[in-house]
């Protein structure tokens, strides 16, 4: 896909999301693919932010954005068409490094950790060195998205940091699931998938050829919070009891989730109108490597690899340079 043609796909969602900054009592969220956006699915089938905002007396209405990619999301941040943006690590930094001293931009909270698998149906591909020219990886950004990063962080290990990029050539921009359905069919060009929970495991029951190369937490040393929510410093000063209702929702859909993975895993389907098998949704929501939790695990690692690399300017000491401060977020990493 070519960067004309992804900036194009951004425009036209822009389009159809009113630019103008929201008054108190509004609030406009981006969201992505997949099990990762669970605690969003949660705050939207139990009403959780109109609840917290009520609390406050005030009454909030509450728009849900579908978007693919942290470009996409970063853009439509930037220009005012959504308040809260979802995405991984990996655009946080970006847009938080690029917007220093302008929009501010500062991450809000974690959606929690979750492993994310490199998939491949490739018998010859066993490591991250084993991918040729004939193999092509899937990302839902090249070079911005959480998986991009991780997989430069993984090439840096093998092969040096200079050499980060190394695997760059062999990835494409994909939604995760147009990715999940090329690897379960088989047949194209796109034979290798870095995307995150239900996909990999669709990928992994549907294709008996599929096999993990990856996981993001031997990278990363450990679980770690993959994907995040972020805003403008603008909407956070202008907005106090939306903002505060939003992460006392998200607080509450991570204590559910944690606690009843059966309903969250029901809410989830509801939400999404997923067509997923939901033992496997369930599984995903069982695991013991997942944590639903919003305060931020084991990001500064990666944050530094990618100022050591060039891909940021500002150095980060600690990861709260990147998060903005909140009560219901005491601790991190």
């Amino acid at each position: 896909m070519t960067t004309l043609f992804k900036r194009t796909i951004a425009a036209s969602l822009l389009l159809g999301f009113a630019a103008a900054a929201h008054a108190e009592g509004t609030i406009s969220i981006a969201r992505q693919f997949g099990v990762v956006y669970a605690l969003l699915n949660v705050a939207e089938d139990q009403k959780l932010i109109e609840k917290h905002g009520k609390k406050n007396g005030l009454e909030i209405k509450v728009e849900w954005k579908q978007l693919s990619g942290g470009a996409a999301v970063n853009d439509a941040l930037l220009s005012g068409a959504v308040d809260i943006a979802g995405a991984g690590v990996g655009p946080l930094l970006t847009i938080w490094d690029r917007t220093a001293g302008r929009q501010n931009v500062k991450g809000v909270a974690s959606l929690g950790s979750f492993p994310y698998y490199l998939v491949s149906t490739n018998p010859k591909v066993k490591t991250i060195a084993d991918f040729t020219e004939k193999d092509r990886i899937a990302l839902p950004a090249v070079t911005v998205s959480v998986q991009s990063r991780i997989l430069q962080y993984a090439a840096a290990k093998q092969w040096g940091e200079k050499e980060f990029a190394r695997l760059d050539k062999f990835t494409q921009t994909l939604p995760h699931p147009d990715a999940a359905a090329a690897l379960i069919a088989g047949g194209t060009e796109i034979n290798a998938h870095f995307g995150n929970p239900p996909f990999q495991e669709q990928e992994l029951a549907g294709n008996p050829n599929a096999h993990i190369v990856l996981n993001s937490y031997d990278v990363l040393g450990g679980p770690s919070s993959a994907t995040v929510l972020y805003a403008t410093e603008k909407f956070r000063n202008e907005n106090p009891k939306t903002y505060r209702a939003f992460t006392a929702a998200l607080a509450e859909a991570a204590q559910y989730a944690s606690t009843n993975p059966e309903g969250a895993t029901d809410a989830f389907l509801r939400v999404t109108k997923s067509k997923i098998d939901r033992a496997l949704v369930l599984k995903v929501f069982k695991n013991p490597e997942v944590k639903f939790s919003v305060e931020p695990q084991n990001t500064l690692g990666l944050a530094q690899f990618l100022y050591r690399v060039g891909a940021i300017k500002k150095q980060p000491a600690s990861w709260r340079d990147y998060f903005f401060e909140d009560p219901v977020i005491t601790k991190g990493g």
